[in-house]
């Protein structure tokens, strides 16, 4: 098969996934594709510029089909879940994506077309960066918990006093006269559903950012 930059920066993004953004060199994509290292120049120049390439393609996954004639705060939902849907495809790649800063077109429409539908609603220049800002920190902290980089303070093993309850399971000894509420709300704690909880989080801020617009734009 021929060849070529997609093919490359595919191959890249296959390696990621399967072994992380360490395992990444041109000798191990040109194996993989069954090439000369040399050849791949011919069409990426570096592992930086491999690495943009793959950014590039993680955030031109993002679907910015959004309704219209929908309200702006259904199409601020709808922009977010198409950003995390783009990123979560690809998570060890979305992990380089925004790890780094943006150097194409692709990585930044996201943002064009947030802050244009914040402005188109009465927000101030300075007001909508920070609302972006906090909707791409939002999102990128949720994916960084479903995929396990950061736990988010959310404890791995079961919650007991007794030690020997559960023990293959090793639980976290616990007395419930200092953690009340931990140790009776274990079972909540314990229960991990990413997608409910971002919708949870999406609508909190969704709701903030709407408090927000009127006190801006009187």
């Amino acid at each position: 098969m021929q060849l070529t930059r997609e093919r490359i920066i595919s191959a890249a993004m296959e390696l990621i996934e399967r072994e992380g953004v360490d395992a990444v060199s041109m000798r191990r994509i040109a194996a993989q594709l069954d090439s000369g290292v040399m050849a791949l120049y011919n069409y990426v120049p570096s592992k930086a510029a491999l690495l943009e390439g793959v950014a590039e393609r993680v955030m031109s996954g993002i679907d910015f089909n959004v309704d219209p004639d929908a309200g702006w705060e259904d199409q601020v939902r709808a922009q977010a879940r198409a950003f995390r849907h783009a990123l979560r495809a690809y998570p060890r790649c979305a992990m380089v994506t925004v790890s780094r800063p943006a150097t194409s077109a692709a990585e930044l429409r996201p943002m064009e077309h947030a802050l244009a539908l914040l402005r188109s609603v009465g927000f101030g220049e300075e007001d909508a960066v920070r609302v972006v800002r906090m909707f791409i920190g939002f999102i990128i902290g949720s994916l960084l918990r479903e995929v396990g980089v950061a736990p988010g303070l959310v404890p791995q093993r079961p919650l007991a006093l007794d030690q020997s309850v559960l023990g293959a399971d090793r639980p976290i000894g616990l007395d419930p006269a200092e953690f009340p509420l931990v140790t009776s709300m274990s079972a909540e704690i314990m229960q991990r559903d990413h997608d409910a909880d971002f919708e949870f989080g999406l609508n909190l801020l969704v709701h903030g950012v709407s408090e927000l617009r009127p006190a801006r734009t009187k």
